[in-house]
């Protein structure tokens, strides 16, 4: 789930639970909208806690040196 999805969620459930007024049989609107503002602020928080994993295509590319010494190169595609 992205940013994108998140911030959806998280403004249909601030709607369901402060602006709807009316009622449904068998379903709480209130607690649709607050579950729906949770789901999409966790949501939110693992897209940012992740942001910098989803960081593009990267090539890792071993140098052998003198002595069996490695250097390893991380290089964008």
């Amino acid at each position: 789930m992205g940013i994108g999805v998140s911030l959806f969620l998280l403004a249909l459930g601030a709607i369901l639970t402060f602006a709807v007024e009316a009622e449904v049989e068998g379903l709480e609107l209130e607690t649709v909208g607050v579950i729906l503002m949770v789901v999409g602020a966790l949501g939110m928080l693992l897209s940012m806690m992740f942001w910098s994993t989803w960081g593009g295509v990267h090539r890792r590319v071993i140098h052998e040196g003198p002595g069996g010494r490695r250097t390893i190169d991380d290089r964008e595609l």
